[in-house]
């Protein structure tokens, strides 16, 4: 039976639909025949639209990450990516990515040509991109046809955002139909009986969204055909694909296309006015920082309003926005109300928009840090039954830990075990000991150690400086139970301490050292989606057994001497705050702690490394333990190593101070003045680091978004503001929060789900698929492509860079929302 999408319409129709196109594609040329130009920033732009060329590319980390190849921003949203060679139709995460050879712009043809190839199918290929009618030509070049391996397999690949497209239409001159909602792109079979991925619609020329003006985009191919693909048949976080395949037999150019994107004359991105969502403390400096289309006029005059509770609204303050200047792609000003101290519900009016409600009072942030807790972080507890009220948010999960990896395996996701498996088991037997305790990691459900350490020592620092007591949440480790917003008279945080403390005592005991930790032995189980428990079957694998599922996770082995001093970190600090709630785990912790410092100072260091899963820089764990033991045991000898490892505090400051300001009152005074001079020293280069934005703290670029940075730095500021409260003032801490709340680049949604008036709904969590949230979880944030464009997306959960929930930066916020707290009490 001909699929529908291959039909050939009556000579009528035929006629019609091509009337239509014609009209589709000649509007935009009518309304404003121009092309993007080459920039100084090397890529395409025109008011409305610019086209990257390779600017951003794979990190070789975790493949396919979405920000690589041709894309397209079309009226200020990155509608389109992945603009590449790519070796199937519907491409998934995992799959294999061509390698950047080479990136040459010229701008007097006004040309970029980059040149890639598949290196272990000895192919290279040049693609060209040029300005061509309302948008770019696109070439693929070859120098040396096709391999035969590769001959019906490559295809050049256009990506386009679901979200951007749903319920818009889609124009050939073969037919018209709808982009679905959900994923319904055709399937079928080939001969081996596989599934294979059907296009929605063929032809020479495709018109995507041609009702829509700030969406439209027209593609045309010179020679052969296009097929629209749904890549969400083949997973979740798939695109809609455009596809040609590329011919066999042939060199030179063997695809050109023609993209166009329709502009609207004179557009104007809206301005995005950045407040806290959650409000401010009367006491502290309020500013918004108003994000400014560059074609736009200035913002003008900014009023802030005082709401009664009758809806009578009052002038509290009024003053023009002042220009910051530039940063990114966009102009930014300031509005300052700081003066206004009365509490009470206020809205910020300006550039003809009013922001969402917040708040003036001293309790701004008492409550702030209550869905991490409460919510996020019994979510992500691992080996437990999660309820909440009628909802079962995942059962007792992962029962079956874990099985020995063999040596020498090269893994996903960062893991990989060394040469030595460093264990008593042989590969694929069964470990015992490892089914109890722990959080999944992040929006996937591995067990990553040094994350684990990191987020149990930030919980320290919050009991230890703050003592919340807060319950809301009954934890049951014998029954492996939760039960979330039933109090059961222990406090929550102690608890959420114990539970990661369980996992990595468990690694001691079975190993005798820290690991790298636990994950999934196949991509299939690593993609799953929904209820963690349905990913393995609960029961120990059986090799004896030829109908045992073969299921059970991975332990990866690994001894590092920067895992075992980042887990004795955790563990003494962790010893600490256990009194009294476990003395017996308690005591083990600290017993565990000093084996192993005793251990690493007897062996040569093991400094294999992989990722981020085998431990930071071995000088930086080792400081972490000694501070840690020292405040633990007051015992000299950790002092004198914390002293001999000052190049690594003075090196590594932003990093290290931290925890050499926390082992200062243990330290003799000569240590305290060398801290305090490079404390000054760094409150300048802070101030360099943060003097090319507006937001006053410190933005990354790479492929992961920068809000970790962000609570760090502001977390330091606080511990240095209370060490050296005459060199340190309390803002920077507090514009830290600012920004996590909704002053920050591209938008003013809070990046605490569920903490603020608008807040991320939308997020890369365990529940992902359902374009839904996590109370309490903290995503990334901002991602700045590379040159100029941040991004956060709210409608696509899928791009973890920017989404991606994970557990201990929901431990150091709870830190932050506290530090910021103590600041402010009393003033």
């Amino acid at each position: 039976m001909t699929h529908p999408s291959r039909r050939r319409p009556a000579c009528g129709q035929r006629r019609l639909l091509a009337s239509v196109l014609a009209l589709a594609i000649a509007w935009p040329a009518a309304a404003a025949a121009e092309a993007p130009v080459l920039n100084e920033l090397e890529y395409f732009s025109k008011r409305g639209l610019d086209v990257l060329v390779f600017n951003n590319y794979y990190d070789g980390l975790f493949s396919d990450s979405k920000i690589a190849g041709v894309e397209l921003i079309h009226h200020g949203v990155r509608t389109a990516t992945n603009g590449d060679v790519r070796l199937s139709a519907t491409p998934e995460q995992w799959d294999p990515v061509a390698l950047m050879v080479d990136r040459k712009v010229d701008a007097r043809t006004g040309t970029i040509t980059t040149r890639l190839g598949y290196p272990d199918e000895k192919f290279e290929y040049d693609i060209r991109v040029s300005p061509a009618g309302e948008g770019v030509r696109v070439q693929v070049v070859f120098d040396r046809p096709l391999p035969k391996a590769l001959e019906g397999r490559a295809g050049f690949n256009l990506e386009f955002l679901p979200s951007a497209y749903w319920g818009k239409t889609w124009l050939t001159e073969r037919g018209s139909g709808q982009l679905p909602l959900y994923p319904a792109g055709p399937s079928g079979r080939d001969a081996a009986g596989a599934t294979v991925r059907l296009p929605m619609a063929t032809g020479r020329t495709l018109t995507l969204a041609p009702e829509d003006p700030q969406r439209r985009v027209t593609i045309a191919s010179s020679g052969g055909e296009l097929g629209v693909y749904d890549g969400r048949n083949q997973a979740q976080n798939g695109w809609y694909v455009v596809r040609g395949l590329l011919p066999a037999n042939k060199t030179g150019t063997v695809l050109e296309w023609t993209v166009e994107g329709s502009t609207v004359p004179g557009w104007t991105r809206e301005t995005v006015i950045g407040h806290s969502q959650v409000g401010y403390h009367p006491a502290q400096r309020k500013v918004a920082v108003l994000e400014n289309d560059r074609n736009a006029a200035a913002p003008g005059r900014a009023r802030l309003l005082r709401i009664d509770a009758d809806g009578r609204e009052h002038e509290a303050h009024a003053g023009d926005a002042r220009h910051w200047g530039p940063y990114l792609r966009y102009e930014y000003y300031t509005y300052d109300f700081s003066d206004v101290r009365e509490p009470g519900i206020y809205v910020i009016e300006a550039a003809g928009q009013r922001t969402s409600a917040f708040r003036i009072a001293a309790d701004a942030y008492a409550g702030a840090w209550h869905p991490t807790l409460d919510v996020f972080f019994p979510v992500q507890m691992d080996h437990m039954f999660v309820n909440e009220a009628y909802r079962i948010w995942h059962g007792r999960s992962h029962m079956d830990d874990a099985r020995q990896v063999p040596p020498n395996k090269a893994h996903f996701d960062l893991f990989g075990q060394g040469p030595d498996l460093d264990s008593p088991f042989q590969p694929g037997e069964h470990i015992p000991g490892l089914n109890y305790g722990g959080w999944y990691d992040a929006g996937d459900f591995d067990i990553r150690t040094q994350t684990h350490y990191a987020t149990v020592m930030s919980l320290v620092d919050t009991w230890e400086q703050f003592r919340p007591e807060r319950d809301e949440t009954s934890i049951d480790q014998k029954k492996q139970h939760v039960e979330i917003h039933r109090p059961d008279g222990v406090p929550d945080l102690l608890q959420q301490i114990e539970h990661g403390t369980l996992a990595l005592i468990a690694q001691h005991r079975v190993f005798g050292h820290a690991i790298p930790g636990i994950v999934e032995p196949d991509l299939g189980q690593y993609t799953h989606l929904g209820d963690a428990v349905t990913k393995t079957d609960g029961k120990v694998d059986d090799p004896n057994d030829p109908d045992s599922p073969n299921d059970d996770r991975l332990a990866f082995t690994t001894n590092t001497t920067a895992l075992n001093y980042g887990s004795a970190a955790a563990l003494a600090a962790a010893s600490r705050a256990l009194r009294g709630h476990d003395d017996a785990l308690a005591e083990e912790c600290l017993a565990t702690a000093q084996k192993v410092w005793a251990f690493e100072h007897a062996r040569e260091p093991n400094l294999f490394r992989v990722g981020n899963t085998t431990g930071g820089d071995p000088e930086d764990e080792e400081l972490r333990a000694a501070v840690q033991l020292l405040l633990t045991t007051g015992e000299a000898k950790y002092a004198a190593r914390i002293a001999e490892l000052w190049p690594a505090i003075d090196t590594r400051f932003p990093t290290n101070a931290a925890h050499a300001l926390a082992a200062l009152p243990k330290m003799d005074e000569a240590f305290r003045a060398k801290l305090r001079t490079r404390a000054e020293a760094f409150r300048a280069e802070r101030e360099a680091m943060v003097a090319e934005n507006p937001y006053g703290v410190l933005i990354t670029r790479g492929g992961w978004a920068g809000n970790g940075a962000v609570i760090g730095m502001a977390s330091t500021n606080y511990r240095l503001h209370k060490a050296f409260p005459d060199l340190f003032d309390i803002e920077p801490t507090l514009q830290g929060l600012n920004y996590l709340y909704g002053t920050h680049p591209d938008s003013n949604l809070s990046f605490v789900s569920a903490v603020g008036a608008k807040s991320k709904q939308v997020a890369y969590g365990m529940n992902r698929a359902d374009f839904s949230f996590i109370a309490g979880g903290i995503v990334p944030g901002v991602l700045v492509l590379k040159p100029d464009f941040p991004e956060n997306k709210e409608d696509w959960p899928f791009l973890w860079g920017q989404n991606e929930y994970v557990i201990n930066m929901g431990a150091s916020y709870i830190y932050l929302v506290h530090a910021a707290q103590d600041l402010l009490r009393g003033r």
